[in-house]
């Protein structure tokens, strides 16, 4: 029914039964978005979701009939970009799949030329391969360690980053509880990134937890 439906709104769709057979023809094709349930034979929708994030940035929406707070926790925290329970209707799926697209897509058109290398939230958009930076067009001049952990904010806008796993992530050694350099750097990247550093917007502090990135 969900195929019939948004093939009929425009879209090309391929069906896949179980994890397995959506993980290989995932390997085999060329896709703009995944619908995904979560209750899978083979292979769970979670495990599916886990993989394609370490090697994709696709656009994700879960769609599934646990619909609880847990596992839309959960999902998201594993870089789902959305949640429809069921039961849904198909007008509402067809829009979100349609917003997805165009959060998708934005920025990544230059020229005529689809890049997809090119992450963006708002105003900032930044290029995988080069690690550049821009707001509104305008190139920002950030440090190694800044444009590092703006990546992982921005590969990851839906997941909440402790101070741990950000200088683990980023400086790639242990972290023996030095909150200095994380506020330093979080300091200083806000103060080229946001409008008004003191009321951030772009990156957001969840008191005694971390960061993540703003939905504004």
């Amino acid at each position: 029914m969900v195929v019939n439906y948004l093939e009929k709104e425009g879209f090309s769709v391929i069906h896949a039964k179980d994890g397995e057979e959506a993980l290989r023809k995932f390997t085999e094709e060329a896709f703009d978005l995944i619908l995904l349930d979560l209750m899978l034979p083979k292979l769970s929708g979670m495990d599916f979701l886990r993989i394609i994030r370490d090697k994709s940035l696709i656009p994700i929406l879960i769609v599934s009939a646990k619909d609880g707070e847990v596992d839309k926790a959960l999902g998201l925290g594993f870089g789902a970009d959305d949640y429809i329970p069921k039961p849904f209707s198909m007008i509402e799926l067809s829009a979100r799949v349609k917003a997805a697209l165009r959060r998708a897509n934005y920025h990544m058109n230059v020229s005529g030329i689809a890049r997809t290398n090119i992450v963006a939230i708002h105003e900032i958009a930044m290029d995988l391969d080069n690690l550049t930076v821009s707001k509104n067009g305008q190139e920002l001049k950030l440090t190694s360690k800044e444009l590092q952990i703006l990546k992982l904010l921005m590969t990851n806008p839906k997941k909440v980053f402790t101070k741990e796993h950000i200088y683990q992530s980023v400086w790639d050694e242990p972290y023996f509880g030095d909150e200095n350099i994380i506020n330093v750097h979080m300091r200083r990247l806000r103060e080229k990134i946001e409008d008004t550093p003191s009321e951030p917007q772009y990156i957001k502090t969840l008191w005694g937890i971390g960061y993540r990135l703003g939905e504004f």
